[in-house]
């Protein structure tokens, strides 16, 4: 018969250590491995980047990550830009579709208010 294990025996410290060290090098080896992926789907996400940069280099993690920044830096400006250049256009077509407005509405109130007027100064009166 073999010899059950119970609750007492797994949760002593010598036991919490053994296993702590056992499981830590496979914790970080995976650790690793996630941030290794990563930064391998960056540099070929950023690939035409990367080659106007240093085309026959051998990149470290750490130039990849540099370049990343530098690139999302680059297109946050460039997307800064495309809005500001948007909302001066879309004020713009705002203030002339006002503009068009009140003179759609009131094409001819001016004209006809000085005619009218000019026309009641010459009218015949017989009296």
């Amino acid at each position: 018969m073999a010899p059950k294990v119970t609750a007492a025996m797994t949760s002593t410290p010598e036991h919490l250590t053994m296993t702590h060290k056992l499981r830590k090098p496979l914790v970080e080896k995976l650790r690793r491995e996630r941030i290794n992926t990563c930064i391998e789907q960056l540099k070929s996400l950023l690939g035409p980047e990367f080659l106007k940069q240093q085309p026959d280099s051998n990149l470290e993690k750490a130039d990849i990550l540099e370049m990343t920044v530098c690139f999302l830096t680059q297109l946050q400006l460039q997307n800064q830009q495309q809005r500001n250049l948007l909302n001066s256009v879309s004020k713009l077509q705002t203030a002339s579709d006002e503009n068009l407005r009140e003179d759609d509405l009131f094409p001819l109130s001016s004209t006809v208010q000085t005619s009218t007027t000019k026309d009641n100064s010459a009218l015949w009166r017989p009296w």
